[in-house]
């Protein structure tokens, strides 16, 4: 069939894949191996979505790259573990599918393309390593770094963050925890002794390396050109096109200033991202969350959903999020707090200078902690995060590296606070508790007591409140030289309060979906022809989190799903 042959469309193809993130690239890639023509229509003018803007992490138990270590995860007990923390919000259909699905979109993958290889590398937990099924050796898995410019032409169309990192500076999966171990270990200094190298490399050779989702997203889209599936880009989608039974047989796609009706004769993938910056829609959901504090990708406004939404698709979770406590510096630029909160010299507060959760929990549930304490009437949007001169001086703590100043060094240095960070806001000091608090408007003999408890258990070292340190997860980038590498108590003043926000790596609720990743009605009936993955449809994780790399694996294997059903269970349909 042709578009000659159908003049109410212009375009004709088999699958339409909505969004060019690393589920519909690896939807694309599915599609197109099973020998059906397939298009991909970003709405940007760059490639990649919130995948390239991330930490490049594939939660896969049971991955090749594993399998390859000798790693063989049982499926019985990694559902049993997926079970348990989404507590039974998702199907175990859906969850099957996942534990099944996963290794074989990741094998089928590096044997669809040379570009498309994965490694493991063992020791960041899952987030709950200690709940049946859960594995302290983790199931991340990740891609090795690639020089961008093997991408030619399309280089100009990856998107990128905001807020680059200077050239030559990139981490790999393991340099990171290392990095911020610098004062602790001879390993972190060689990463850094390893950033300076790359970043002579850059200038000299110009080298033009990328690692993580960067990489990711440029390995995908450097399959898809080695299988020539085309890719729109500008291209966003305006509806989606119904027949007369209510089956979704294509889209409207704005392109090069026209409206072109697109034909999917076998079905349509949307895997166009959440809302994550749509403050209308996200304040009427989640309402304690008032300011767009998201680093999700900035294309993300919920097109997708909405488009599925107006052809009776369901939804579900849309109050969640992948949620990230953050810094929010006076210039809106957003910095995420991870190694800050496992870091043994601090603790966090809310409005009453009280402790409220193990500070080294998973940023999901220190996230829930701050929405729920915020509904009690107490402030926990923003909270503190209290520390001392002492871990200044040792530990990475918004992004300032603890050796003696550089000049013109890309990062603060040296071993004063900036007095810029002072003026913001952001960090406030104190000479004692009682002025610390002042300043950050929490009751001083409150902050004062919580110091002191804090410090009392510290020097036992055990979190008897909290039971910060118990969890292998908690320990990643705690300090390795201490017994309880998340504790160790508060010295000599001057103390410093760091502003945490809520922050996320973009919406985590959509159209609501079955286990091969069809768009349910409200009645659980199927949207006949419509698929949605990724950010766009709700998280097979529900209101919780595996470990790293929990959104793009089921990202990827949704989208994996989706091609393989339409592929194998999907006859076109005649005009």
């Amino acid at each position: 069939m042709s578009a000659a042959t159908e003049p109410e469309f212009d375009h004709v193809t088999d699958v339409l894949v909505i969004g060019s993130g690393g589920g519909g690239m690896t939807a694309a890639l599915t599609a197109a191996a099973a020998g059906l023509d397939t298009l991909v229509v970003e709405k940007s003018a760059q490639f990649g979505g919130s995948t390239a803007l991330s930490g490049g992490g594939i939660w896969v138990p049971g991955a090749p790259s594993q399998r390859r270590a000798g790693h063989v995860p049982d499926p019985d007990e990694v559902f049993r573990y997926l079970e348990e923390i989404t507590g039974g919000l998702v199907s175990d259909a859906r969850l099957r599918k996942y534990v099944d699905a996963a290794p074989e979109m990741m094998e089928f993958l590096e044997n669809l393309s040379p570009w498309l290889e994965f490694v493991w590398k063992p020791g960041y937990a899952d987030y709950y390593p200690e709940t049946p099924g859960g594995s302290a050796l983790g199931s991340t898995i990740n891609v090795e770094a690639i020089d961008l410019r093997v991408l030619g032409d399309e280089e100009q169309n990856l998107l990128t963050p905001l807020a680059l990192a200077p050239r030559g500076i990139w981490f790999g999966p393991k340099d990171l925890r290392l990095f911020y171990q610098v004062r602790q270990s001879w390993r972190g200094k060689a990463v850094l002794l390893k950033l300076i190298w790359r970043m002579f490399r850059a200038r000299v050779f110009g080298d033009r390396m990328a690692a993580i989702g960067q990489s990711l997203a440029a390995r995908l889209r450097l399959a898809m050109k080695q299988q020539n599936i085309p890719l729109w880009l500008s291209s966003p989608m305006a509806e989606l096109i119904t027949d007369g039974g209510g089956a979704v047989v294509g889209a409207s796609v704005e392109r090069d200033g026209a409206t072109v009706r697109v034909r999917a004769r076998r079905g349509v993938v949307i895997a166009s991202g959440g809302f994550d910056h749509d403050m209308q829609w996200r304040r009427e959901h989640l309402p304690e969350v008032d300011k767009d504090w998201s680093f999700g990708n900035p294309a993300a406004m919920g097109d997708g959903i909405r488009a599925g939404q107006k052809v009776g698709g369901s939804t579900e979770l849309l109050d969640e999020a992948w949620w990230f406590p953050a810094i929010c510096w006076p210039d809106g630029r957003l910095q995420f707090m991870l190694n800050e909160r496992m870091m043994p010299s601090q603790f966090v507060v809310n409005g009453d200078g009280r402790r409220f959760i193990n500070e080294a929990a998973p940023y999901m549930d220190f996230a829930h902690a701050m929405i729920a304490g915020q509904r009690s009437g107490v402030s926990h949007i923003p909270c503190w995060l209290i520390t001392d001169i002492r871990s200044f001086h040792r530990y990475v703590v918004a992004g300032h590296l603890p050796i003696p100043k550089v000049p013109f060094a890309p990062v603060p240095t040296g071993r004063k606070v900036p007095q810029a960070w002072l003026e913001s806001g952001v960090v406030e000091e104190g000479r004692s508790w009682e002025e610390l608090a002042t300043k950050i408007g929490v009751p001083g003999a409150q902050l004062r007591s919580t110091a002191e408890r804090f410090n009392e258990l510290a020097r036992k070292g055990h979190d008897d409140d909290f039971n910060r340190g118990d969890s292998a997860y908690d320990n990643y980038y705690g300090d390795p030289t201490l017994p309880n590498p998340n504790l160790h108590p508060l010295g000599k003043p001057p103390y410093y309060a760091f502003q945490i926000i809520l922050g996320d790596l973009g919406t985590s609720g959509g159209l609501r979906t079955d286990e091969h990743a069809r768009v349910l009605r409200a009645d659980d009936s199927v949207v006949d022809g419509l698929y949605a993955v990724g950010n766009a449809s709700a998280a097979v994780m529900g209101r919780s989190y595996a470990g790293a790399g929990a959104t793009i694996g089921p990202a990827m294997t949704f989208g994996y799903v989706a091609a393989r059903h339409i592929a194998d269970t999907r006859p076109a349909k005649k005009c």
